[in-house]
């Protein structure tokens, strides 16, 4: 696979030396235009805002999720860009309200927490009081049964307590190696027995409490505590669960030490919790969708794509609040500079990306007529960081467009891109594979990582104060410049798709050929949902 920093001539010493205003290989006037309006004259702040701390976490059939798309399809219609809400199918209904996690005695605090994703509350959102059971060690699914009734009106904890809430980075920085050798070893070991305790119950807790939750709570259990550290200070992976009448919560690494301390050593925990929730039955589940028809072109086109439901611990900033306000000043700048494309742009806010692509792959099965006209598709989804990674998605013919449109960019953002030729196709991590299984050219514009797996995504942290807005700036206006360029190519990209590469077993050592990912069916319900 050939990797290189493109523009070749000009990014060899793009980072070596302070960059120069606009240095663009091109004196393409819109190219100039979006520079000036992407970078002058942002929205970026004032969209954010609104986005992420106005209209909040976007979980899949919620109000919030659909005051979004309302809210999506308002802003569009003020700037003179005709845009519709899609309806793709059905969703279960949800909304959380207060939760609120205290530990009584033996003695009073506060704890940080929050009730997972379509959880029951407590009964009318009222406080509900009572001890703390761990988990037990059991030999099978038989001991475990006859342990149930022990549950009755009592919070159980299912996760395993971490021996520090410290990073990693931290031990290696401070603590002696043997020591930090030491602590990583007994994890690894607590780890490896807990994963044990849980199968021998004969049921799972998979991202949130799963089966053993739902098991727990048809036993008369008031509530399940999970913990799920995301390896960094102070902060989560909060996902979902499946229990329909007992509260399933989520403690902070620190909190959840304690009570579980204070239970393993006899010390009476008892924890009062207070949490609101309502379901509401099966409700539609949108896509946004925005036009800007072509004048020259207009069955073939380029689109702009980005998820737009987040998990709702926090704000659903950078995951992906920060992809969907690429795209939507994007759009705000092509329409005011770039009014009448060759071919029509089109952009897809997708809803249900956590639950399996399934908001981009109904677009995709619903509308054969794009997919097959399509030129060339830009998805973002992967934090807050400027671009710096773009493949071909494995198409080869796509390799020279891409190429050809790199050239073209100012040095101030290729410089920092570096470019995979033909690359591979996504498989299934983002969007844009909705498209890429079917041959169609999608790309992926790779960003910098910012402490992203630990510290945003999917967590209790992914809030406004993470969003990087320079970053955001860049990524806006590339993606205006990389619009605006496939839809005045004179080529229609070519489908071609590489010779899929061999892989090796190392401890088989039995070769395969790899092969193009197949286009999944989306699941168009929760119905047909499982976790």
């Amino acid at each position: 696979m050939l990797k290189a920093t493109f523009p070749i001539a000009l990014a060899l010493g793009a980072i070596a030396a302070p960059l120069a205003a606009q240095q663009f290989p091109t004196d393409d006037p819109v190219l100039q235009s979006i520079w000036t309006e992407g970078m002058d004259n942002s929205r970026v702040w004032d969209l954010s805002q609104v986005l992420m701390d106005s209209i909040g976490p976007r979980l899949t059939g919620t109000p919030h999720i659909k005051s979004g798309n309302d809210w999506l399809v308002k802003t569009y219609t003020a700037w003179g860009i005709p845009a519709r809400n899609e309806q793709y199918g059905t969703w279960k209904g949800w909304e959380r309200g207060v939760t609120h996690i205290d530990l009584l005695t033996p003695r009073v605090r506060t704890l940080e927490g929050t009730l997972l994703a379509w959880s029951a509350g407590t009964p009318d959102g009222k406080p509900v009081t009572g001890s703390v059971v761990i988990l037990p060690e059991v030999a099978d699914s038989n001991a475990f049964r006859v342990w149930l009734p022990q549950v009755r009106g009592k919070f159980v904890l299912v996760s395993m307590p971490q021996p520090t809430c410290r990073p990693d980075a931290t031990w290696r920085e401070f603590a002696t190696e043997e020591s930090f050798a030491r602590m990583d070893a007994q994890r690894d070991t607590a780890r490896a027995r807990w994963a044990q305790r849980v199968r021998n119950t004969g049921y799972s807790v998979g991202l949130g409490t799963g089966t053993l939750g739902r098991r727990l709570e048809e036993a008369g259990a008031a509530g399940v505590i999970a913990s799920r550290w995301s390896n960094g200070y102070g902060v989560q992976k909060v996902f979902d669960a499946r229990t329909e009448r007992s509260p399933s919560v989520d403690l902070s690494c620190e909190d959840y030490g304690l009570v579980y301390r204070l239970a393993e050593q006899n010390q009476g925990p008892t924890l009062r919790i207070a949490a609101e929730a309502e379901f509401m039955g099966e409700v539609p589940v949108f896509n946004t969708v925005a036009e800007i028809k072509g004048s020259g072109k207009p069955d073939e086109y380029v689109m702009l794509s980005a998820h737009f439901d987040s998990w709702d611990a926090g704000s659903g900033a950078t995951d992906n609040g920060t992809g969907t306000i690429t795209m939507l000043e994007a759009m705000r700048i092509l329409k005011k500079v770039y009014p009448n494309p060759k071919r029509t742009i089109l952009v897809g806010h997708w809803s249900g990306e956590e639950q399996g692509l399934n908001g981009s792959r109904a677009f995709a099965a619903d509308h054969p007529e794009v997919v097959q006209g399509l030129q060339a598709l830009f998805n973002q989804d992967n934090g807050t960081g400027r671009v710096v990674r773009m493949s071909a998605s494995g198409l080869v013919s796509a390799s020279g467009a891409l190429a050809d449109w790199g050239a073209q960019l100012p040095q101030e953002i290729a410089g920092f891109i570096e470019w995979s030729f033909p690359g591979s196709p996504a498989g299934g991590g983002s969007d844009h594979a909705s498209f890429v299984c079917t041959g169609a050219p999608g790309f992926s514009l790779g960003a910098l990582g910012w402490e992203y797996g630990t510290y945003t995504w999917h967590t209790n942290r992914d809030t406004f104060d993470k969003v990087v807005m320079d970053d955001l700036k860049n990524n806006a206006t590339l993606t205006a410049m990389l619009v605006y360029l496939a839809s005045e190519d004179d080529q229609t990209v070519a489908r071609d798709r590489r010779v899929m590469p061999t892989r090796t077993n190392p401890r088989t050592g039995v070769s395969t050929q790899t092969e193009w990912p197949e286009c999944q069916q989306p699941t168009r319900s929760s119905a047909g949902y499982t976790r």
